[in-house]
């Protein structure tokens, strides 16, 4: 039997990054993916012109509906848009015997916001505290934390503002700080760098997308913590140095180069 895991997302019309880039990750790391819609986005590789939430009433009918008769190995969240969303989703999640990967979307690659100010509360409160592992960019720790990260010596105070709100791991991603691409994951013990070189490539539309889904995939194929981080990271990379140019702004990580690696 595949592990099976299931991401709770927003959808891209653009095919780069939300479910869709869940689904090919999971895909491509060969475990069965399901989908719980959050939210559908009008969104192409230039921004998103729309975006509209659903019910919570449809997005817990999903949830269960999937959970309840196939299971689930592994959870990862993405893009819960108000504050009635990440609500509903903490409380599924907090009911589900699987680890939990959130990926606190605040705002899209292009700048839009993809979550209402005024659930911010509710990440901090309610969805951080069910997490397994938090996946924050630099933006989005300031949006939850205040704090702001210049150097690769503030990702440790970042990290540490993050867990102060109870997950379990907190995986700072320092892409945007100059030199190489440097995260932070630590449980307030241990702590892991994981360094990766900068590519020159500015096609990188759902890179965040991508790593928490595989760090999802690895987790639901019973690796720790650590080890599907690592894990995730070493595809990303990947994914974002075959990043390629689509319509006539930034393009995706390509989900599927290695697959095509093997092929050759």
């Amino acid at each position: 039997m595949k592990p099976l895991v299931l991401t709770v997302a927003g959808s891209d019309s653009g095919g780069g990054a939300g479910i869709q880039a869940d689904l090919k990750t999971m895909l491509a790391l060969g475990v069965h993916g399901m989908s719980v819609v959050t939210a559908v986005t009008a969104q192409n590789s230039r921004g998103v012109q729309g975006a509209w939430e659903l019910p919570a009433a449809a997005v817990r009918a999903q949830y269960r509906s999937v959970v309840d008769d196939i299971g689930v190995q592994a959870v990862k969240t993405g893009m819960l848009a108000s504050a009635e969303l990440v609500e509903t989703v903490a409380e599924l999640l907090a009911g589900t015997d699987a680890p939990a990967v959130v990926d606190p979307v605040g705002i899209s690659k292009h700048g839009d916001a993809l979550l209402a100010a005024s659930a911010l509360d509710a990440v901090r409160t309610r969805l951080l505290p069910v997490a397994t592992v938090a996946t924050p960019n630099l933006d989005e720790v300031a949006q939850l934390t205040g704090v702001r990260v210049e150097t690769e010596e503030q990702l440790r105070e970042a990290a540490a503002a993050v867990l102060s709100y109870g997950p379990r791991w907190v995986l700072v991603k320092g892409g945007h700080l100059p030199g190489d691409a440097v995260d932070l994951l630590t449980d307030g013990t241990e702590e892991h760098w994981l360094r990766a070189p900068r590519y020159d490539n500015r096609h990188t539309h759902g890179t965040g997308c991508t790593l928490a889904s595989a760090i999802a995939v690895h987790l639901a194929m019973g690796r720790s913590v650590p080890d599907a981080v690592t894990a995730a990271k070493t595809y990303v990379t990947g994914a974002i140095a075959a990043g390629f140019a689509l319509g006539g702004g930034i393009g995706p990580v390509d989900h599927g180069w290695a697959l095509r690696r093997e092929e050759h």
